[in-house]
């Protein structure tokens, strides 16, 4: 069913694509199902460099395909508590495009993960072989020498620089066209989140040697599980820095001096956030009303905060659960299935719950 994905490469960061597509022009559903077939030529809003590293490396396109899809999950896990809540689709509704035309945290984060995501599918592929113009890092080969001594490279090591260097010339691309303010900081943020996938990159070993000795040591590096990006983008998402665009156009400064210059590694904005309480297809909220709540939290999740004042409905659901879990020598654990009755809480819809018209 070509339905199950519209809008996904239209509202993507990684080209940015404002315009409307055929759905059955996606090549995201081509990446998502699978096929290897992969029409360049009918890809709605790749800017010419872009069009050109997909005819040169369809086989990379599907890669992507998979990093869509890690990155948007990423993204829903990070918002899971939080009004806005990373949900790119609703009804056909293409409400993420909506989030990537303003420049605030939420923009500057979804282009930091997306393009981390980027890096992180390309260099898996790398490793597992199935990108023709990749492999292992060629770099790794020989000896080396480290805090616990001497060891020599093997394995396969993770090509980040290789990933790194794709995902820039893709994702980039679309930016460089142009020269505004938005551009430039999306650049920065796509950099941070490059840089942040590498940050994580790790030295595995395998000891050999006499019952188990570390008398020699083969070792190569991997990348580390997507959520150690994901965590630390969203650290830098809630320390994003406000700035404003340079006079001459070529850079920003802080918007508040009291602050200091963004880093490389610093996620960074130029609008403040709308709150998402209420269905705004401007910004691309989709409201609060039927969120689920945590009516003992103190947090973002907390009912108070999350229904934004309006209260909320409870309602009494009965679930099944495992109960009574024991240990078993060896090595088992056996639980029981048990019947628990348990209150969900969830947000209360405004009085006019429609979609805000702003004329």
């Amino acid at each position: 069913n070509m339905n199950f994905f519209p809008g996904i490469w239209w509202s993507l960061p990684l080209v940015l694509v404002w315009a409307t597509p055929p759905v059955t022009s996606s090549w995201w559903y081509m990446g998502a199902v699978g096929s290897s077939r992969v029409m360049c030529d009918n890809v709605p809003g790749l800017v010419s460099r872009q069009r050109q590293l997909c005819r040169r490396h369809p086989e990379a396109m599907l890669s992507i395909g998979r990093g869509v899809a890690a990155w948007t999950a990423e993204c829903q896990h990070q918002f899971r508590r939080h009004r806005w809540d990373c949900n790119a689709l609703e009804r056909g509704q293409r409400l993420l495009g909506r989030v990537l035309l303003r420049s605030s945290r939420e923009s500057a984060f979804v282009h930091a993960i997306s393009s981390a995501g980027v890096v992180f599918a390309i260099t898996r592929a790398c490793s597992q072989g199935e990108l023709k113009s990749c492999s292992c890092d060629p770099k790794k080969k020989g000896s080396a020498k480290d805090s616990k001594g001497h060891f020599d490279w093997g394995g396969c090591s993770d090509n980040i620089d290789y990933g790194i260097k794709f995902a820039r010339a893709f994702v980039d691309a679309k930016e460089r066209k142009g020269k505004d303010a938005r551009a430039l900081m999306n650049l920065h943020n796509n950099r941070a989140g490059r840089k942040a996938v590498k940050r994580f990159l790790k030295q595995e070993c395998k000891c050999h040697g006499v019952s188990g000795s570390c008398t020699l040591r083969t070792c190569w590096l991997a990348m580390a599980d997507f959520r150690k990006t994901g965590d630390y983008l969203w650290k830098k998402y809630n320390g994003a820095i406000q700035v404003v665009m340079n006079q001459d156009g070529t850079g920003f400064t802080v918007a508040n001096k009291k602050f200091k210059m963004p880093t490389k590694n610093d996620l960074v904005y130029f609008e403040s956030s709308p709150d998402y309480c209420i269905r705004d297809r401007d910004v691309g909220s989709l409201g609060t009303a039927g969120r689920v709540c945590n009516q003992t939290s103190r947090g973002m999740d907390s009912c108070e905060v999350m229904c934004c004042g309006r209260g909320y409905d409870t309602s009494r659901v009965s679930r099944m659960t495992k109960c009574e879990c024991k240990f078993h020598w060896c090595c088992a654990v056996r639980c029981q299935d048990c019947l628990e009755v348990v209150d969900i809480h969830t947000c209360k819809a405004p009085k006019s719950a429609g979609w805000i018209s702003r004329t």
